[in-house]
């Protein structure tokens, strides 16, 4: 039978991919993680991490008792509950933007949630800039979007690049002023478009605004206006202008995950960790 001491540092280990940040998560020393994965390992009769200088991430048999580890713990905390007569009772406020909850983050949010009873999530959906700003001043407790530069801190989730998208096999007027559907302020993608554009001496004017990602797409789509989107929202209907349609480059835009992780909330961090692990199966 495995300890649950050592499952949980395991565990934390894995969500971490770091000791150092999982004895701070633990309020432990880094020698004792560290034996307690030892330990565990010596249970298994194999390795469950695989460590580098730089790194650590799970074997193939770390993958399998992760699962089971989070199953055991998660039994005991309910079992503990049941017996001690109380219910839990904790209310997590997340902040996503569009395009993460018009893609994969409702289904990893709900799985997560119906695995914990009593756990309940308050989602906003908004643009990052307005997200994070909530998030300072303690409305939310994690932020899931996008940033064109690392000015803050957080987990990164991926990269790729920012284009400027338009109309498939259409380019729009040389020489008129650039008409921009954009993301209301504050907006990283707007900050961008306009700073490169400024840069480049471009005329523009902002004809559309929206916090809809499906709106900024189909006006662009419609050759109404060009719109800075990430890479990977270019669909059929769209294309990334070429360089020579004569528009300044865009930097790449940087998905995170960002929270107030000073709280302590165990719920918090287990969140931002299934956000992450969810995030590399896409």
């Amino acid at each position: 039978m495995f300890d649950a001491t050592l499952l949980r540092s395991f565990q934390v280990v894995a969500q971490e991919a770091s000791f150092t940040r999982a004895a701070e998560r633990l309020h432990l020393t880094q020698s004792a993680v560290s034996g307690h994965v030892r330990r565990l390992e010596e249970q298994v009769g194999k390795p469950l991490l695989a460590r580098s200088t730089r790194s650590v991430a799970l074997t193939v048999e770390g993958e399998v008792l992760l699962g089971y580890a989070r199953a055991i713990l998660r039994l005991n905390e309910d079992a503990r509950i049941r017996l001690a007569g109380t219910a839990p009772s904790t209310h997590v406020r997340i902040g996503a933007s569009d395009d993460f909850m018009s893609s994969w983050l409702p289904e990893v949010l709900q799985q997560f949630r119906s695995a914990r009873p009593g756990l309940s999530l308050e989602i906003r959906i908004a643009n990052t800039g307005v997200l994070t700003q909530a998030m300072d001043r303690g409305e939310l407790d994690l932020v899931v979007g996008s940033r064109c530069h690392g000015e803050r801190t957080g987990q990164l989730l991926w990269r790729e690049p920012l284009v400027w998208a338009y109309a498939r096999g259409r380019l729009p007027e040389a020489q008129a002023p650039l008409p921009l559907a954009l993301f209301p302020e504050p907006c990283p993608y707007r900050d961008a478009a306009l700073a490169a554009l400024a840069a480049a001496g471009r005329p523009w004017h902002i004809a559309v605004v929206s916090p809809s990602v499906g709106s900024l797409k189909t006006a662009a789509a419609a050759g109404f206006a060009v719109s800075p989107l990430n890479r990977s929202l270019v669909t059929a209907s769209l294309q990334p202008l070429a360089d020579d349609a004569g528009l300044p480059p865009l930097p790449e835009v940087e998905f995170v995950v960002l929270s107030r992780r000073h709280d302590g909330s165990r719920e918090i961090a287990e969140i931002e960790a299934e956000i992450v692990r969810a995030a590399r199966l896409f």
